[in-house]
């Protein structure tokens, strides 16, 4: 009987977050039908009553207006707000286009069909991605609050979802910066006339090592290995001295010192907030595209990089059928959109109450999605120009996926260019702007939903909590700064994130379609744009777009893919303690909503008679 009594209070939370109206809602449509001006008042807290109420604020389900309700944003009217519009563009572009969309993208293009695999990637694209990315704009505009404390205006049972948000972003601190460290590493060490990398007559060379841009003909054999290669794993990882995890070695001081810069660039880019890092990303998100733009003509110019573009766009259809191909299509635009990852409740929390973010959802998933497509051409006319000195076809030019083909492919032809120090410093430099620019993002998310949830001891303590999360993702980073630290980057990576932000942004999308209530939340989008979204979207938000991520989850948990990294095959042991980190994240979720049913009074009386007046009160939405 406990359990029922307790039960009900869930139903009544969110209930009553669809039947009654929220205060700011309805004040501001009612100035704006009478001609007044300003932004809208604060919010009702909806859980910060005790139930005879539960869940929601005492009171009948319709009784928006309550003298008792205290506001849930308290710090709205002195809350940070961007200086330029342009400063928030930058920002989500920046988070949103980052190395991924320069290693991951043409991978898994050519991988999947070439110019075939764009049909899927659009459809997940329009009908999934997108969505998703528009309602998170929204939902941070509308309730200028971050991850955590979001969950009061939603369903307040679902806030272990805002937990799992910030544990997951300080996951990918963890490595993420480390990526960038290494970039770092190969921009210092590409001031030099002749770069480090392209030749075998170094210490850290082996006999393997085989030089085939060299005059003459140069067997190459499954067993050779290039001087970039052995560069990135022998010089930069160290990684001959780790046997594995079992044994990842010792801390590299020169990594560690170069996340160590990172981090103070982090640092004081994010201290003062918005009006800080908004001011940063004029140079972080725009300066890759003009490296983009200058690779991709000098990639054009070099022999053979027709083949790359062939291989590249050349279609093959029969890919279409095979349906992990259509998974890849939707994890990829997942993961280069960024819904789920709160950041984008972060950023546009800063935003003006009537600010278009349908506009901007569109034109920054528009930029995010051909920045992409322009990044397969920068990299494959390079490979088809490898794959001709190599004497080889393009597809056995690139061994390795992800970081590999940024540390050995794309540096390795740089090396072999006219005017290789220029071009390798500006790739480099391109790399580590794009990595900032997530890690602005990933942190600002942790930063807004911790203050907005504490707002009494961190509103005017920001520099502080800067500081206490920088220092704590450099010390959560040190384990992948050891010689055998990118083992950690690739578990790290494949269970940190992975199946945990997918099945967050699914619990999301379901609590604000069916819980929180789809008519009530295009209602908040009316009040913020002057019109309520087309049936498409609402469609989209309701089924197609929780379903898209149900597909990715459930193909993900039916067909796993073997870990490895290099010749290294991951034990099964790493393999357990991969899921329990996923599991450490995700598990916040359920630990809250028992939390929430044991520790909120209620009855199925109350529920029953919030229906009754439900029924009668038209205004009240699923």
């Amino acid at each position: 009987m406990l359990a029922v009594k307790r039960s009900s209070n869930l139903i009544q939370g969110c209930m009553c977050t669809q039947v009654g109206q929220s205060c700011s809602h309805l004040l501001f449509r009612q100035e704006r039908s009478t001609g007044a001006t300003g932004p809208p008042p604060a919010m009702p807290q909806q859980d910060s009553a005790p139930l005879t109420g539960g869940l929601c604020a005492q009171g009948p389900p319709n009784s928006a207006y309550s003298s008792n309700a205290a506001p849930a944003i308290t710090q709205t009217d002195s809350r940070d707000k961007w200086s330029k519009k342009m400063d928030f563009l930058l920002s989500v572009i920046g988070f949103a286009v980052d190395l991924g969309n320069v290693w991951r993208f043409p991978y898994i293009c050519y991988q999947n069909g070439g110019g075939a695999f764009l049909i899927p990637y659009i459809l997940m694209a329009i009908f999934g991605g997108v969505p998703l990315f528009y309602m998170e704009l929204a939902l941070g505009q509308f309730h200028r609050t971050g991850a955590i404390s979001i969950w009061k205006h939603i369903c307040p049972i679902f806030k272990g979802t805002g937990f799992a948000i910030c544990i997951i972003a300080l996951y990918v601190s963890f490595y993420y910066n480390t990526i960038i460290a290494w970039a770092l590493f190969y921009f210092y060490s590409s001031f030099t006339s002749d770069l480090p990398w392209t030749n075998c007559n170094n210490p850290w060379n082996t006999e393997n090592c085989t030089n085939y841009f060299v005059k003459g003909n140069v067997n190459w054999t499954n067993y050779s290995r290039s001087p970039a290669e052995e560069f990135y794993t022998r010089n930069v990882l160290e990684i001959q001295n780790s046997s594995g995890l079992r044994n990842i070695g010792g801390i590299r001081w020169q990594l560690t010192l170069c996340l160590f810069l990172i981090f103070t660039i982090v640092y004081f880019s994010l201290w003062k907030g918005v009006k800080t890092s908004g001011k940063v990303v004029w140079v972080t998100a725009t300066l890759p595209y003009v490296v983009l733009l200058i690779l991709l003509i000098r990639g054009a110019t070099l022999p053979g990089a027709w083949r790359g573009v062939v291989f590249y766009l050349k279609p093959k259809w029969e890919k279409l059928l095979e349906t992990s191909v259509w998974v890849d299509a939707a994890a990829q635009i997942f993961f280069s959109l960024g819904p789920g990852f709160g950041v984008l409740l972060a950023l546009s929390s800063y935003n003006p109450f009537t600010n278009n973010c349908y506009r901007d959802a569109i034109v920054t998933s528009l930029v995010n999605c051909l920045t992409s497509f322009v990044s397969g051409f920068v990299i494959f006319t390079v490979l088809g120009y490898m794959a001709q000195k190599r004497g080889v076809n393009v597809e056995d030019v690139a061994r390795d996926k992800g970081p590999s083909l940024l540390f050995i492919t794309y540096p390795e032809a740089i090396a072999n260019m006219m005017g290789s120090t220029f071009f390798a410093i500006i790739f480099f430099m391109m790399m580590i702007t794009l990595g900032l620019d997530s890690t602005f993002g990933g942190l600002e998310a942790i930063i807004t939903a911790v203050m907005d949830e504490y707002p009494d001891y961190l509103t005017h303590r920001r520099e502080l909590l800067v500081l206490g999360l920088v220092v704590v993702c450099f010390m959560g980073s040190l384990s992948t700064l050891t010689n055998g630290g990118a083992y950690v980057v690739k578990l790290l990576e494949e269970f940190g994130v992975g199946c945990s932000i997918i099945a967050v942004g699914f619990l999301e999308a379901i609590a604000v379609s069916w819980f929180y209530g789809i008519r009530r939340f295009s209602n908040d989008i009316k009040a913020m744009l002057g019109y309520t979204p087309g049936l498409f979207w609402k469609v989209c938000w309701v089924a197609i777009s929780p379903a898209f991520l149900a597909y990715i989850i459930i193909s993900s948990l039916l067909n796993p893919q073997p870990l490895t990294l290099f010749d290294y095959k991951y034990p099964d042991w790493s393999i357990t303690v991969g899921y329990i980190i996923g599991a450490s994240s995700f598990m916040w979720i359920p630990v809250y909503m028992v939390y929430k049913l044991v520790w909120t009074p209620g009855s199925l009386k109350q529920v029953r008679n919030i229906n009754e007046n439900k029924n009668k009160n038209k205004n009240g939405t699923y």
